[in-house]
């Protein structure tokens, strides 16, 4: 799989119940490139996703066609209460392929970050990041500044 053929501006947001927190959560700054959202511990909703977002499993999605550099995506994202898409399987990568797919699958952001340390990735919602799969010799820490996916 190419999960990093396309960086996704995908915000993505737990879906929580009114009674208790669910357990799982929900490249450059080029003026070309777009934004996704991701999850957030703190968003305090119904069983259904905002209007516009996309349920998958117990998390919402929405992608934003919306030239933004990682830092103004990831902050774009959490003033809607989510946080930039974390990955975790093969089915969310397709879902994010098929919320981007009418935009021709132009360069967006999702929320992955190695700002911490080399080789050392986390998601920006603080799940575990164990889904890795990347393109072929990615990621590559492309002129040596590659530190968000």
């Amino acid at each position: 799989m190419k999960l990093l053929l396309v960086s996704v501006l995908l915000c993505a947001v737990m879906v929580l119940t009114p009674a208790a927190f669910l357990t799982d959560k929900v490249d450059s700054s080029g003026a070309g490139d777009l934004i996704p959202t991701g999850i957030s511990d703190q968003v305090n909703m119904s069983s259904c996703c905002p209007r516009g977002w996309t349920r998958f499993r117990r998390r919402c999605f929405v992608y934003i066609p919306t030239a933004m550099n990682w830092a103004h995506a990831e902050r774009n994202c959490r003033s809607m209460g989510a946080h930039l898409a974390s990955v975790h399987s093969s089915s969310e990568y397709h879902l994010i392929q098929k919320l981007t797919g009418p935009y021709g699958y132009k360069t967006t952001w999702i929320g992955g970050t190695n700002a911490s340390g080399k080789h050392v990735w986390l998601w920006t919602d603080g799940s575990c990041f164990s889904y890795t799969h990347w393109c072929p010799g990615e990621p590559n820490n492309g002129c040596g500044n590659q530190h968000c996916l």
